[in-house]
């Protein structure tokens, strides 16, 4: 039953009741003009002009429900009105078909009359559905007064079944009305809770949007504050860096006790440490908060990795580790940024070796991509890292489990500073690691970047795959 106050159900029945206005009044015309075979012309278009006005009535309450949809006490009169509509409506169906058959007095006047009441329920049970309270009643009605007219004209054992089975089919259309009211009820439902559902989806999202927004603005707040610390952090450095190596030389006269010397070289070692700290830092700042920028000049990759093993040959030496190089000939150079490429070489060969056990091996290779860019690569025989803490290592800061079990030094920015450097150069950072086995870093340069392309790079694309360079390639 359609609950007074369930603005929802009236709305429906409003627009059913609008949108079928033309289909009723086509079925009351034809209804009309067949009952003329049995009755005279003056009930009949009595009969349409009271059709005419619950029909206007009808169109009426459905565009104030629907114009002004009302919950409470204006909803539970508006659903009343809505019974009494449908109760008139049965009335006025029923007094026609009854009447046919009570003053006709034979079987087609029967048979059009039963007609007429199923018809006119079915058509009232398919619009009103959404107030099964209403459809009842019009249906009693019309089934009553039909009923009334077949005991006026007398019944006969002929008409009897007739009459039983108009009654099933009454009972039957009822129950399909309720049926039909509790789909919509659970339509209702359905749609109240993907609604609810919706909104808290798009207040969560917004939840999260505002945090999101929060977050990288603090982050790059974070980011900002330590690019600009560049200069205050650096000026007392250099200044315990530069008093530190006076006192650390003598320059001045030696030291009237010998442990000042060594508290003289902890000082300028100390210092040393915490400048490449805080250029890791600054360096990594500046790049988060897009401030670094590329001073692109022409640069040669064998150049610049021979410069930086030379720079580091006395401390792999110091670890019996040896480092091989290998370019491609001919390869020509880059535009790019020479000091952050020689900075992406230290950084990796530095962690090459400090991973590497003594008597291991570091391979650093050089040469072209099978797309016309350029790649380095160093693979080392080292510990390796667990597949699962490779996220960690790339992140700032981040140390896998066996750098900390090793206690091997560093901040943990090297790997996080080269990432971001190689894609500051539109490039292609990539890791590979197996535990114990070792570690292969590479860093591709895209074609744009070759300042004079050569036919070397076709020449040399197959040498390439066969020096298992292919997975670099791709």
């Amino acid at each position: 039953m359609l609950h007074p106050c369930d603005a929802r159900m009236l709305s429906l029945i409003a627009r059913a009741l609008l949108e079928s206005g033309v289909l009723v009044a086509g079925f009351v015309c034809v209804v009309a003009m067949l009952a003329l075979f049995f009755v005279p012309i003056g009930p009949v278009i009595a009969w349409l002009g009271v059709q005419a006005v619950l029909l206007g009535l009808g169109r009426r309450l459905a565009a104030r429900i629907l114009d002004w949809p009302e919950e409470g006490a204006l909803a539970a009169h508006r659903g009343l009105r809505l019974v009494g509509l449908e109760a008139a409506r049965g009335l006025a169906w029923g007094a026609l078909a009854g009447g046919v058959i009570a003053t006709s007095g034979h079987a087609a006047a029967d048979a059009f009359g039963l007609m007429t009441l199923l018809s006119a329920s079915a058509l009232t049970a398919t619009i009103g559905a959404s107030s099964p309270a209403s459809i009842a009643g019009a249906i009693l009605l019309m089934t009553a007064m039909v009923l009334l007219g077949l005991v006026t004209a007398g019944l006969d054992l002929a008409t009897v079944p007739l009459a039983a089975l108009g009654c099933c089919a009454q009972l039957y259309l009822v129950g399909i009305a309720y049926k039909l009211h509790a789909t919509a009820l659970e339509t209702a439902s359905i749609q109240d809770e993907k609604d609810d559902l919706i909104a808290e989806l798009e207040s969560a999202r917004a939840v999260s949007d505002l945090a999101r927004r929060r977050a990288e603005d603090a982050n790059l707040a974070k980011s900002r504050f330590l690019a600009a610390m560049s200069h205050e952090l650096r000026t007392p450095l250099n200044a315990i860096l530069g008093f530190s190596e006076v006192m650390k030389g003598e320059l001045f006269g030696a030291h009237s006790v010998a442990s000042y010397r060594e508290y003289s070289n902890d000082i300028h070692a100390s210092g040393q440490h915490l400048l490449v700290l805080i250029d890791e830092i600054l360096d990594l700042s500046r790049i988060e908060a897009g401030r670094f920028e590329l001073k692109e000049d022409t640069v040669r990759l064998a150049s610049v990795v021979a410069a930086c093993k030379h720079l580091l040959d006395l401390r792999a030496k110091g670890r019996r580790i040896s480092v091989e190089t290998s370019a491609e000939p001919g390869l020509p150079p880059l535009r790019a940024d020479e000091r952050a490429i020689r900075q992406m070489v230290l950084n990796l060969l530095s962690n090459a070796i400090s991973f590497t056990p003594p008597g291991g091996e570091i391979s650093f290779k050089i040469g072209w991509t099978g797309r016309g860019g350029q790649y380095f690569s160093v693979r080392d025989s080292g510990t390796g890292i667990p597949e699962e803490e490779i996220p960690t290592v790339l992140t700032p800061f981040g140390r896998g489990t066996l750098a900390q079990e090793c206690g091997e030094q560093g901040t943990g920015l090297g790997l996080a500073i080269v990432k971001g450097l190689v894609e500051l150069h539109g490039g292609t950072f990539l890791l590979r690691s197996k535990l114990h086995e070792g570690t292969e870093v590479v860093v591709i340069f895209p074609p744009e970047r070759v300042s004079a392309p050569t036919a070397a790079c076709g020449r040399n694309e197959s040498a390439a795959a066969a020096k298992g360079t292919r997975a670099q390639s791709a």
